[in-house]
């Protein structure tokens, strides 16, 4: 059975993207951020970066990345993964809570491109990355926020600026479920 980690970033909704994981038939946990790398390698086939207030609070995440299984960020996961590995993150001109339509750039994205052309999400953020890393590509954008999802397909890194794990997501769970067939 697939195994996923999911971090907790001190997210308000990190515990539905355990749920939302588990009703798909995962074996999933919840692991604090300041969980050893080698002590998540031994049982987990992927990560999910959760979100959180503060990017000053995300424990080990930053050692996480380095490990050669899948990644997901989500919100604050996501600009994790950025400004980690060579992006940008910055204020965003909108902040707080909103229904957002999001366009999906790439319709053959493992982890979005069956969203396409384009979908509802819910997001909560202030900060969003504003510029990709290397070897990342942006795959989703909105009128609120420039990049709304990137992914890496060669190193199985991948990133959504919105909440696929709160029920005003339209299609959220396709989100952990083409995650899910990238760590199986």
């Amino acid at each position: 059975m697939t195994h996923i980690a999911v971090i907790d970033n001190h997210g308000q909704f990190t515990h539905l993207e355990q749920r939302a994981l588990r009703d798909l038939g995962v074996d999933v946990e919840l692991v604090d951020n300041t969980t050893s790398p080698e002590q998540l390698i031994q049982t987990a086939d992927g990560l999910v970066l959760s979100g959180g207030p503060d990017i000053d609070r995300v424990g080990n995440c930053p050692e996480y990345l380095e490990l050669d299984i899948p990644i997901l960020g989500i919100c604050l996961g996501m600009q994790l993964l950025a400004n980690e590995l060579g992006g940008s993150v910055a204020a965003g001109d909108y902040g707080g809570y909103a229904d957002v339509d999001i366009e999906i750039l790439d319709d053959t994205d493992p982890l979005i491109g069956s969203l396409a052309p384009e979908t509802r999400v819910w997001a909560s953020h202030a900060d969003e990355v504003k510029s990709v890393p290397e070897g990342f590509e942006r795959t989703a954008r909105s009128d609120v926020c420039r990049i709304e999802a990137m992914s890496n397909r060669d190193q199985e890194r991948y990133g959504v600026q919105w909440h696929p794990e709160v029920a005003h997501t339209e299609r959220g769970e396709e989100v952990f479920k083409n995650f899910i067939a990238r760590c199986q």
